[in-house]
């Protein structure tokens, strides 16, 4: 592990943007800012939006739910989080969320995996109209992560 490069201090909405489509994120700090320790990320995401079931094979996936509510789905149970919530998830389970019935927020940190590269990943196959479920499984691959659930509408 790298030591911590510099002190970092970012206000309200302070970040480097994703632009994912239909939703978006603001990294906060990437594994060089933390020496590798860990990766932090703001999403805001529409309602009844969330991802294919998925599992982290590299890394450990913390939400803390900042605005909204979210239901997390771990290993086949569910789990209603509204504003306040903290959820960590080990490496190597099954998971994934749906936003509730208005707009949320959240921090999603990763330890020790950096899968901002997915996220840019992502955003640059969007960009060149390439997102497709297919596309999705090659990026996820690349990162440490394995797509298990559909890819439901509107993610890509």
């Amino acid at each position: 592990m790298q030591p911590f490069a510099s002190p970092i201090v970012l206000r309200p909405g302070e970040g480097r943007p994703i632009d994912l489509g239909n939703f978006s994120m603001i990294v906060k700090a990437t594994g060089a800012d933390s020496g590798g320790s860990f990766a932090l990320l703001e999403a805001a995401e529409p309602p009844n939006f969330g991802p294919p079931l998925h599992i982290h094979h590299d890394c450990a996936e913390a939400f803390y739910v900042l605005e909204g509510e979210y239901r997390i789905f771990i290993e086949g149970q569910e789990h209603r989080c509204p504003a306040g919530s903290f959820v960590l998830i080990p490496s190597g389970l099954e998971h994934g969320f749906r936003v509730g019935d208005v707009a949320s927020r959240k921090l999603n940190l990763y330890a020790p995996a950096e899968m901002i590269g997915y996220f840019d990943d992502l955003s640059a196959a969007i960009a060149r109209g390439e997102a497709d479920p297919k596309k999705l499984d090659d990026i996820a691959e690349r990162h440490g992560m394995e797509v298990v659930g559909p890819v439901p509408e509107g993610y890509l």
